[in-house]
């Protein structure tokens, strides 16, 4: 495998029986898009979330609310519950969240680039990345959705393993 693609993606979660979920801000659907113009998406991808608003990633995906008042919506932690909440909210085994800003001007203090992916899998653990992107407001929502898609596929090939290790071991 060449590192991420969405089809990717979608082929692995399907191989295992597992779903997917996305809550979107920045990218206001892209990542969605993305997956589901993949052939067959519809066996693992279960639907998404475009919270663009701050008061919805609170209301819809349980992002608590004293950690948007205190850091606003561009932040690691709120990307990490994002997906959370999303996996929860739409009854998937993974989820994948986005948010950030991508332009023209800066967002709740942080400079246009500043963007946080993260995932959720059935474990519970979580996965973000910390993003310092340049280019216009395009540009940095496209480099956004290649990094959520790489950053689930990461965690899909790391819990393979981990979970190939157990079978061998004899855990």
């Amino acid at each position: 495998m060449s590192g991420g693609t969405a089809a990717e993606v979608l082929a692995l979660l399907e191989r295992r029986g597992q779903t997917l979920a996305v809550a979107e801000s920045l990218t206001g659907g892209l990542v969605a898009a993305e997956l589901t113009a993949v052939n067959g998406a519809s066996r693992s991808f279960r639907g998404s979330v475009t919270a663009y608003a701050t008061e919805l990633k609170r209301e819809l995906l349980g992002v608590d609310g004293g950690l948007l008042a205190e850091h606003g919506a561009v932040d690691a932690e709120v990307a990490r519950q994002m997906a959370r909440g999303v996996r929860r909210a739409l009854g998937a085994d993974w989820g994948v969240a986005t948010t950030g800003v991508a332009g023209p001007t800066p967002q709740d203090g942080q400079p246009v680039g500043t963007v946080h992916v993260a995932v959720a899998g059935p474990s519970g653990a979580t996965a973000s990345a910390a993003l310092r992107l340049e280019g216009d407001r395009a540009g940095i929502r496209g480099e956004t959705v290649r990094a959520a898609v790489k950053l689930l596929f990461s965690e899909l090939i790391a819990t393979t393993r981990a979970q190939d290790t157990e079978q061998h071991s004899g855990i």
